[in-house]
């Protein structure tokens, strides 16, 4: 074996070879169609550094981001599985044994408790890929569950939502989460606590029209899509055009339905800027001022 053999070939022959490039590297952004590396997308929290394009992200994401490290996950009551023996395409169950195994999720909510820049929180977060978010009786539970939790501990209820609305394969059951939610809302509220609800692209059907809109303040995320039906539907309803930008972050901050449009990098400090707001007791007044008001 000569020289050439034995090191010259070999030197050439990793020239040519095909190296397995991981197919994840780049995203493309869906508005601006702009390639970003995938360790600028997890440095700007999935937000286009190019056009400012929201993109969805999953429930864990969110907690990580909102919750200082070291928060905890609870696990959350079990609702009865498939109650109504549904079945279009698919069986119900098939369709619940696909989103669990795509997302490694039970359902569509996950909660956690933990702090917020120091501030004590519970946090609920949705999770889209879950069958588009919907709400059957297992996120109505879970959302009752964080409610409890949220009163026990005395800590502000955050909900982030991202839901398609109600969940078709349960049917009246899914409805009637409706109004369990909306009490889950009344148990934080009644205990003097704030209820915090942030609006994420897309929240609609019947989570708008329940605890979804009851936040004491309501903070969406830019270019979100918040609304109970869809534009064509209202527009076929109605007779009338739709201005632009309608059910949009922006449009509804302008309209006063919603009291703040927030970048999600920013929705932390933000958060904790309003826990502490509320939660922090007012000064006593001065000695001087006390004075003169016995005074008078």
């Amino acid at each position: 074996m000569s020289w050439l053999t034995e090191y010259v070939r070999p030197k050439v022959r990793s020239l040519f070879v095909r190296r397995e490039v991981p197919d994840n590297l780049w995203h493309q952004c869906p508005a601006c169609q702009q390639m970003i590396f995938h360790t600028d997308l997890a440095k700007h929290q999935k937000v286009c550094p190019h056009c400012g394009h929201h993109m969805r992200v999953s429930a864990e994401e969110r907690l990580a981001w909102t919750l200082d490290e070291g928060y905890t996950r609870i696990e959350l009551p079990k609702a009865p599985i498939d109650p109504l023996r549904f079945r279009d395409q698919k069986r119900y169950t098939d369709r619940l044994k696909e989103a669990r195994d795509t997302t490694h999720l039970d359902d569509a909510l996950v909660v956690a408790h933990g702090t917020i820049d120091g501030h004590r929180a519970v946090v609920a977060a949705m999770e889209f890929e879950f069958m588009a978010g919907s709400m059957g009786a297992s996120v109505g539970e879970g959302l009752i569950a964080a409610a409890r939790l949220a009163v026990l501990q005395e800590a502000p209820l955050i909900v982030v939502t991202a839901s398609g609305g109600a969940r078709m394969q349960e049917g009246a059951i899914s409805l009637m989460q409706m109004v369990r939610t909306t009490i889950a809302t009344r148990l934080v509220k009644e205990a003097g606590l704030p209820y915090i609800v942030v609006l994420t692209d897309p929240t609609t059907g019947g989570v708008t029209a329940s605890f979804a809109m009851l936040g004491d303040i309501q903070i969406a995320e830019p270019g979100a899509l918040i609304g109970f039906a869809g534009a064509r539907v209202i527009e076929q309803t109605v007779r009338e055009k739709l201005p632009d930008g309608f059910q949009r972050a922006e449009y509804l901050h302008a309209h006063g339905i919603v009291d703040m449009v927030v970048p999600r990098t920013d929705l932390k400090p933000t958060l904790a800027r309003l826990i502490g707001l509320i939660r922090q007791p007012a000064p006593p007044p001065p000695q001087d001022a006390a004075l003169q008001q016995d005074a008078a």
